[in-house]
């Protein structure tokens, strides 16, 4: 069917399209078939109601209107290929010509991809940071799981480091007790962390049946974050002992029969995330160079809709919290520090997430990256062991929330990334090349 095209900004086209009568006739049929099975007439059966009476008692304008309804999808469909444009949003669309048994004429206006020139993959540059030694790591986890298969025993003397001790928590204010601030029969290891402030020292010698009186700051709660007068009584002190790191023990909590070999593997599991985490940062340093090296304009509509359903999402979360921005940005490590300054940065942010997006779409389609089903199967099996649950489960939930194009489209940047990853220049600070051709692309988030 005819068409023109008419660019209105780089990131802009308004398409007149025709239809041809004889295009919109099946169309016609069909809603006179709709509205023949709907309505009752006397003296016509349902569903055989001529086309004549209908136009009589509707008028031909609803029929023509239903009839372009349907037509329309495919026309503009049609037309954007025929013009050779990704388009980007929904189109502004307007039927500015109709003569009935001719034809019929629209416009749409939709935002487009707009043309650019990607750099070279080889010119690209980023730095990462160096990979940290893991020992330290690993002793940690070791240190955590002596703690979890540790033993207790009730002991008649002051709370030390290290004891664990039950106890109830009163918070008041000039005297007079906060019902939202107290709790009971409260386990704590003491010199575990994580608790209130001051927590360690008031109870540390203490024994079972005494109190103390501290000044600290609540924390959860709807009076998160203010300063109360926190009282503790400890209630029982048991002395916990650790299991001896020997084979045994080794044998006890996995499947290897020696210390050596048990903290060898820990060493490699720790290893293998810090490369991750390496290789993360790197093919994140790398897209964030190669949207500053593009030149090309978002098209507007389309950042602001995208701003204004995260600022949607943000705010909905903040409210299902309890919290307000201002609070969030309080307790967060965020580097605004007003409202105005935290949106300001969700519109950048937004801008250029949806400029790699399109930057990442184009490398794709020059490059006619494909997804295949074993793409989406191997996803489905990353998600899984991300979240707990099965591949089957994580199929039937991109099912039923529709990510099926939203999961394949990620699919397929992730697959552009790692085509410009492999040719970047990557090192880290210490000037060592870190190799990501081989990297693998995160589990998408679509939900």
């Amino acid at each position: 069917m005819p068409s023109t095209v008419e660019q209105l900004s780089p990131s802009r086209v308004k398409l007149t399209v025709e239809i041809p009568f004889a295009d919109l006739t099946p169309h016609l049929e069909k809603a006179y078939r709709e509205i023949a099975q709907q309505v009752t007439i006397p003296g016509f059966r349902k569903g055989k109601v001529p086309n004549m009476v209908i136009d009589q008692r509707f008028g031909r304008g609803m029929v023509l209107q239903e009839a372009i309804n349907a037509a329309l999808p495919s026309a503009f469909e049609a037309a954007v290929t025929e013009a050779k444009v990704i388009p980007l949003g929904e189109p502004e669309v307007e039927v500015t010509k109709l003569e009935d048994g001719d034809l019929v004429e629209f416009t749409a206006e939709i935002d487009i991809r707009p043309d650019f020139t990607v750099p070279a993959f080889s010119s690209l540059t980023a730095t990462v940071d160096a990979r940290r030694p893991v020992d330290a790591e690993v002793d940690e986890r070791i240190a955590l799981l002596r703690q979890r298969f540790a033993t207790s025993t009730d002991v008649d003397r002051p709370a030390a480091a290290g004891d664990q001790v039950t106890l109830s928590l009163v918070g008041s204010r000039d005297g007079e007790a906060l019902p939202d601030a107290t709790a009971e029969n409260v386990t704590y290891v003491i010199g575990s962390g994580g608790m209130i402030d001051g927590l360690d020292e008031a109870v540390t010698g203490l024994s079972a049946g005494e109190e103390a009186t501290f000044a600290s700051t609540l924390v959860g709660g709807p009076l998160e974050g203010e300063p109360a007068d926190i009282t503790v009584t400890v209630t029982k002190v048991a002395e916990q002992k650790l299991p001896e790191l020997d084979d045994e023990f080794a044998q006890l909590i996995s499947e290897f029969d020696t210390v050596e070999e048990m903290r060898a593997d820990l060493a490699k599991r720790v290893e293998e995330l810090v490369a991750s985490e390496q290789v993360a940062s790197g093919r994140d340093k790398v897209l964030e160079a190669l949207v500053e090296a593009t030149a090309f304009e978002v098209p507007e509509r389309l950042v602001q809709a995208e701003v204004a359903s995260r600022k949607e999402q943000i705010t909905s979360q903040l409210q299902g919290a309890g919290l307000t921005l201002e609070d969030y940005l309080e307790r967060a490590e965020e580097e605004a520090d007003t409202p105005e300054a935290f949106w300001a940065d969700v519109e950048k942010s937004t801008l250029r997430g949806l400029k790699a997006q399109l930057i990442l779409d184009k490398i794709a389609d020059d490059a006619e990256v494909g997804v295949e089903q074993a793409d989406l199967s191997e996803l489905l099996v990353r998600k899984a062991a991300q979240n707990g649950t099965s591949p089957e489960q994580e199929a039937q939930h991109m099912m039923e929330h529709n990510h099926v194009g939203a999961w394949m489209q990620e699919i397929r940047r992730n697959k552009a990334l790692g085509l410009i990853v492999a040719e970047a220049k990557v090192t880290d600070a210490d000037g060592n090349a870190v190799d990501l051709s081989g990297a693998e692309a995160p589990v998408v988030d679509a939900e």
